[in-house]
């Protein structure tokens, strides 16, 4: 791979938002010591921000905000990586685009390992999640991850930690524009079209324990169901 693009999607999260970008940040630091020849861009997709995540957005010069109005994670993530892969001149096939929520963090190895598996011939990577021990209550964390696989061939897909070769992301249509899903609808359409998938445990994401999210049907909406 030559390129690495990170996207972003965000609805009001000026709150956690620093501490993604501290982390996506931290990861391509570690990224550029390892593999220096990689590019990398990063764009937050501000959908219907109404707080003050553009502005913390500012505060990072490296970072591409977006602004629109969709009021859908899919249309938003699909919209981030639109223009991500606009600030390209590589071949997509030569580019990676790695997907988190502004609500999570992802360790400081997170793109290193997509990258070699991207570079071991995967076109697909499913990440878990884990969710933040600090803002859920014990049981309900203890109930969730009694029916989560934290293991590699894990059956789960989350937005937040997924990573994709563009060429795959194109060929299999890119994230649908739907309210919730788009993670599992962009996986179960690259499985048909019989690319390489791997499900890996090797880089888990932190995500908030919040049980009120920003779009229905999504994490928080999950998460409260335990």
């Amino acid at each position: 791979m030559r390129e690495v693009v990170v996207v972003i999607p965000a609805k009001d999260e000026e709150e956690l938002l620093p501490r993604c970008l501290a982390s996506v940040d931290a990861s391509l630091r570690r990224l550029a010591v390892a593999q220096p020849r990689v590019r990398a861009a990063v764009v937050v997709a501000l959908d219907c921000c109404r707080d003050g995540s553009e502005q913390v957005v500012s505060r990072w010069p490296a970072v591409r905000g977006v602004r629109l109005e969709a009021g859908g994670a899919g249309a938003a993530r699909a919209a981030g990586v639109k223009e991500a892969l606009a600030l390209t001149a590589m071949p997509p096939e030569k580019v990676w685009i790695a997907s988190t929520d502004a609500d999570s963090a992802v360790p400081d190895w997170w793109l290193l390992h997509q990258l070699d598996l991207a570079d071991a011939g995967i076109d697909l990577v499913l990440g878990t999640v884990i969710p933040d021990p600090e803002d859920v209550a014990p049981d309900r964390l203890a109930a969730w991850l009694a029916v989560h696989e934290l293991a590699d061939g894990h059956g789960h897909v989350f937005g937040a930690n997924l990573g994709i070769r563009a060429s795959a992301y194109l060929a299999a249509g890119g994230f649908p524009e739907v309210p919730a899903g788009e993670d599992a609808a962009l996986a179960q359409r690259a499985r048909e079209l019989g690319m390489n998938v791997r499900a890996s445990d090797g880089a888990r994401v932190l995500t908030s324990g919040r049980l009120r999210g920003r779009s229905r049907g999504g994490f928080a909406d999950f998460l409260a169901a335990f």
